[in-house]
Formats: structure tokens, sequence, C-alpha cells
């Protein structure tokens, strides 16, 4: 005969619930031991049944075992606090940066300075000029490689007119030559023949 599912709920009867409590009892502590046995753990297993009688099973020691497990929370409790307060002490230190950055920003752009003292006033200016400084170098550089630049092109455009400064005297110098004008003159001459346009119906000639 197959046994239904236990449904989780208090059990009624008393001598029912007995008689549960003392099968799973024995269950649980043969689990316990099981357990210490084949992983070599150490396990504690205290329970007190509903009349208050006190069963229990311990690999080594119910008492040392307690004491290990207060020690670990009081660690692990102390562990926390300390994370916590660790979270908390960067937060302040955070906070605290970020208003002296705005502060000094502030600063900078000339504003808050009724508060400040002669020293103050002086380390602003002081960081004012460096960093005026570090940017007129930066310009200076970038002026000097934009000048660079400009030259190279210049040396670059020079030598593209130069290029064609040759190619049209070579040319020139090509139609100017005596070989060339000969040619020329040839093709442009008549070979000593001398045409006539006339315009108009053909004259008769009489026989």
């Amino acid at each position: 005969m197959v046994r239904g599912k236990t449904q989780m709920k208090r059990i009624e009867n008393d001598t029912s619930r007995q008689v549960t409590f003392s099968k799973r009892r024995n269950g649980l502590l043969k689990k316990a031991f099981e357990l210490s046995v084949l992983c070599e753990a150490e396990v504690a297993l205290i329970i007190f049944s509903p009349r208050g009688r006190l069963s229990e099973f311990a690999s080594s020691s119910v008492n040392k075992t307690v004491e290990r497990y207060l020690r670990k929370v009081k660690d692990r409790g102390l562990g926390t606090k300390g994370s916590q307060a660790n979270t908390q002490e960067g937060t302040i230190n955070m906070t605290k940066k970020i208003e002296h950055l705005e502060v000094l920003k502030r600063k900078l752009l000339g504003d808050g300075l009724d508060a400040c003292s002669i020293d103050e006033l002086r380390q602003t200016e002081n960081q004012l000029e460096q960093s005026l400084s570090k940017i007129r170098a930066r310009k200076d550089q970038l002026l000097k490689e934009q000048i660079q630049e400009l030259r190279e092109e210049e040396k670059r455009l020079l030598d593209i007119n130069e290029e064609l400064r040759e190619q049209c005297g070579d040319e020139l110098r090509r139609r100017n030559s005596p070989e060339e004008q000969d040619v020329e003159h040839r093709n442009d001459g008549t070979d000593g023949v001398e045409t006539e346009l006339v315009i108009g119906p053909p004259e008769r000639r009489m026989p």
C-alpha cells in the first residue's frame, strides 16, 4: 500500500504527533551521524520534544561546536560592521574632496574670494599663473606646428611651380628650335603653286 504525501501542517492527534516526532527525530539523528562520518563535518544537533525532553548529537562536543558557532557569528558581525564603517568613511572622504574641489573651482573663477586670507589668495594666484604658463606653452606649440605645416605646404607649391616652369620652358625651346620652325614653314608654304579663287559662272571660251 502506497502512503500519501504528508501535508505540512500540525498533526492534531496527540498520539500520531508523538509517533511522528519519534520517527523523524531518529531519522534526523541518523542523518547527522552519517554526515559527520562521510564528510568529516563537525555536526551538533539539539532537539527539544514538545514536552521539553532533550535529544542531542555531536560529532565532537556540543559545547565546543556551539562556542565555535558563537565565535563565527561574532567575527562575522564585526566584519560586517567594519565593512560598513569603511564604506561610510570612504563616502565621507569623497564628499569632502568634492566640496574642496567645488570651493577651489569657485576661487579660480573669481567667486567666493571675500572670505579668503592673503595666503589663500596668493595660493590661488600661483595656481592661476601655473595654469596660464601651461596654456601659453601649449598654444605656442600648436602655433609652431601650424607654421611648420604652412612652410611645408609652401615648399610643395614652389616645387610644383618649378616643375611647371621647366615644362613650359622645354616646350618653348622646342617650338623655337630651327628644326621645328622649318617644319612649320613647310607646312605653311604653298610650294610655289598659285591659286586664284573666282566667284561666279565660268567664262565662255570662243571657238
